[in-house]
């Protein structure tokens, strides 16, 4: 997919250079840091390959592109900010730069720099879909924050929460290729279901290897979830399947009393014990093959094989 979309999107990385420049130079600066950080740039890939798919052969995706990444990068500069980060992207996180207060302030302007993109393109449609996603995915982190530390959440709960974190954008932007290019109900609806999959196969990789990887490969600090005492599949499953001795131990880790690196230490093994890891990563496979069966009713093409190799990537990578 990188390939396919790789000339359109030195026009949405343009875009995205042309829209975070302000005359304060903290704004571009703090933007930047983010923004040039090595980031896959996946959901405006989504936009550009969708758009390939259906044949679409005009511009317009290219600044919706750009306002998809705006609203990405925003919610990640409030994050960092809400979870007290210290890595993004292997290097210092923003808010430990420049501080909390600028950091969430530089989000709030990409977010208006991604709603004056969506404003040019014109469509009513395109803004519903992407001025919706934005709201759900304020929910979903809000959900999640009111889910941290209680050992209690459930699988189903957990589902819901990075569907609409995580999830809604990458549906979104796939969606709006359709719309752009006319497409049929059928055809906008197949690429929602495809983003959607995907979006939840990519966090359930995620949070897999947050007690499967090193901090050098994933770019952020091991055991941030641990830690932060976030219920995550990996830790629902293994504190399903512990005895009561384990169970008690993933209570008051979750519940911030155990959090030291010989406890991360200990939550991991308890995982492996359980094959939680082994196990998330099996669902994030289903919802990756669900993602690339939505792509069934398009002929088969260049693109199309992009988009089912991408959906193979999220759940093999190891980063």
């Amino acid at each position: 997919m990188l390939a396919l979309t790789a000339p359109g999107m030195n026009q949405v990385n343009q875009v995205i250079l042309d829209r975070m420049q302000s005359e304060v130079p903290l704004i571009p600066a703090l933007a930047g840091h983010l923004i040039s950080g090595g980031g896959k740039r996946l959901r405006p890939m989504l936009t550009l390959a969708g758009a390939e798919l259906v044949g679409y052969s005009g511009n317009r995706h290219y600044k919706l592109a750009a306002a998809v990444e705006f609203i990405h990068t925003a919610t990640l500069l409030h994050d960092d900010v809400v979870d007290g980060s210290d890595l993004r992207r292997g290097k210092a996180a923003a808010n430990i730069i420049y501080g909390n207060p600028a950091t969430v302030l530089v989000g709030d302007f990409l977010f208006s720099r991604s709603f004056e993109l969506m404003t040019e393109d014109g469509s009513l449609k395109v803004l519903k879909i992407l001025s919706g996603a934005s709201a759900i995915i304020a929910e979903g982190e809000v959900d999640q924050l009111t889910a941290q530390r209680k050992i209690d959440t459930s699988e189903e709960r957990y589902l819901h929460i990075i569907r609409a974190k995580t999830a809604a954008l990458f549906a979104a932007a796939s969606r709006i290729a359709a719309v752009v290019a006319e497409c049929s109900d059928e055809q906008e609806q197949a690429l929602d279901e495809y983003g959607r999959n995907l979006g939840v196969a990519f966090q359930l990789v995620d949070d897999a290897l947050d007690y499967d990887s090193n901090a050098a490969a994933m770019g952020k600090d091991r055991g941030d979830d641990f830690r932060e005492g976030k219920m995550t599949l990996p830790v629902i499953l293994a504190y399903a399947r512990g005895s009561a001795e384990e169970r008690e131990f993933w209570k008051a880790a979750i519940g911030g009393f155990k959090i030291s690196d010989a406890d991360l230490d200990h939550a991991i093994e308890l995982i492996d014990r359980h094959h939680a890891v082994d196990d998330t990563k099996a669902r994030a496979r289903h919802f990756a093959q669900r993602a690339i069966d939505a792509l069934s009713i398009f002929p088969e093409s260049s693109a199309r094989q992009a988009m089912t190799q991408a959906a193979l990537f999220a759940v093999a990578r190891g980063y």
